[in-house]
């Protein structure tokens, strides 16, 4: 019987996850909390609208393909107090609240972090500086995609292509919000019609394309391991997937650690 192994959430785009027991999935389809902030350029601060959607340009805030070093950082949402924590690799970095002066503290002490590391460079080029830290909590809306999905793999998959790599491969490597034991490597990106986790029943929308990012170490930033390659070279695909996004089928709900998942 396949069942929820992990849950995750990533409050802030780029930085890294959260291990939770459960995850609210809300009306509109993504997960509370979830990639519900991000830390902008100063000259990516205004989304652009695609079909009654806000899109908020990938390259014009921070993201772990460009500052890896933002792996070694681990952060901490509070949901009801509202209030977020960062901890280097040498103790805590900042813990503020969310209003203006609480951001503005926050975006300070990633700046310094980051112009102190190999990444210094990059945040310095032009139009980057100041950093803002933009969102709300229940609006989760700098995912990849405008639409925002919530993310599933098998953790067979994760094994089958940690062994063709040669090396462990963790769940963090991925980024999804939901890691699930008991299926049959690369089930979960088979020909679904839906997933019913626990009380919530999804869409399965479309395995999901992956990019280089998924070659760097989910805790150094290094880039380790040839992904994309292992995965249409020893798998055949024909383009490099690896999970599933998930929409509900009607409402949100409530998952946890442990629910019996089916694949439909």
């Amino acid at each position: 019987m396949a069942q929820v192994a992990a849950l995750y959430r990533f409050p802030v785009k780029g930085f890294t996850q959260e291990s939770v027991d459960e995850l609210v999935i809300q009306e509109d389809g993504r997960v509370r909390g979830d990639r519900a902030f991000a830390f902008r350029f100063a000259n990516g601060l205004e989304p652009r609208e695609r079909e009654g959607m806000r899109v908020w340009a990938k390259s014009k805030g921070l993201t772990r393909m460009e500052f890896p070093s933002l792996a070694r950082l681990r952060l901490r949402l509070d949901t009801e107090a509202e209030r977020i924590r960062i901890d280097g690799p040498d103790g805590p970095l900042v813990e503020a609240d969310l209003s203006p002066a609480g951001r503005e503290q926050l975006a300070e002490a990633v700046t310094a972090f980051l112009r102190g590391s190999e990444d210094g460079d990059q945040l310095a080029r032009p139009g980057r500086l100041p950093l803002t830290l933009l969102g709300e909590v229940a609006q989760s809306e700098f995912q990849d995609s405008a639409r925002g999905y919530v993310s599933m793999h098998g953790r067979g998959s994760l094994a089958a292509l940690g062994e063709a790599l040669g090396r462990e491969i963790s769940d963090h490597r991925f980024r999804s919000n939901i890691a699930v034991d008991g299926l049959a490597p690369w089930e979960e990106i088979g020909e679904l019609s839906g997933v019913r986790i626990g009380e919530v029943e999804f869409v399965a929308e479309k395995p999901i394309g992956r990019c280089l990012n998924t070659h760097a170490n989910p805790e150094t930033g290094v880039r380790d391991a040839e992904v994309l390659s292992t995965l249409t070279r020893v798998f055949g695909q024909p383009q490099p997937t690896f999970g599933h996004f998930l929409l509900p089928r009607a409402g949100g709900g409530t998952i946890r650690v442990g629910d019996t998942v089916e694949l439909l």
